[in-house]
């Protein structure tokens, strides 16, 4: 119930009425390392908001895995793309370790609003997932990255190899080496 409190209070004011009514549509679930709570090519039914631990989306080219986002505690995690359009997803998002996370569907998240217009807040704040996931695809340099994500996310640093930072970063892990100097 805590962390349900503080979720919400992260996103607005909430009544106790309203709490209740997003803990009965949220649902605790754990995953093991390497686990899946989405693969690519299925549909996008839920997003999952960390309680611990962390996971990673991602997508496959011929060789390797592209990291597009990595999630840590505090995090919404979800294919924004495939949740909204209800379409197959084009990434896969994997437990990077234990982890325990409230889990809310796409129809909770409808009968939510429905119920109360202070749940539309929550659609915002999963609409800002496509902003971070986004914001390293631009003509930045490589250092100006690494600054940014360091300045603003620096737990993942402690969180994850420097391999998947650099793929998130989309720089080489050598450039990434060569800055952290």
């Amino acid at each position: 119930m805590d962390e349900i409190e503080n979720l919400l209070k992260s996103i607005g004011h909430f009544t106790a009425e309203q709490v209740v009514l997003f803990t009965e549509k949220a649902i605790r679930r754990n995953f093991k390392k390497n686990e899946w709570l989405l693969n690519e090519g299925d549909v996008c039914k839920s997003a999952f908001y960390i309680i611990s631990g962390e996971a990673y989306q991602f997508s496959y080219d011929d060789i390797d895995e592209n990291i597009i986002d990595l999630h840590m505690k505090g995090d919404w995690c979800l294919n924004h793309s495939s949740f909204v359009t209800q379409k197959p997803s084009t990434v896969t998002i994997k437990a990077y370790s234990e982890l325990t996370v409230l889990e809310l569907s796409l129809t909770s998240v409808h009968e939510l609003i429905a119920l109360s217009p202070s749940f539309f807040q929550l659609g915002k704040v999963l609409e800002q997932t496509v902003s971070r996931v986004q914001y390293f695809d631009h003509t930045n340099t490589a250092e100006e990255k690494h600054n940014q994500l360091f300045s603003s996310r620096p737990q993942l640093f402690q969180k994850f190899p420097l391999k998947m930072i650099a793929s998130y970063l989309k720089i080489a892990p050598e450039t990434l080496s060569r800055i952290r100097g």
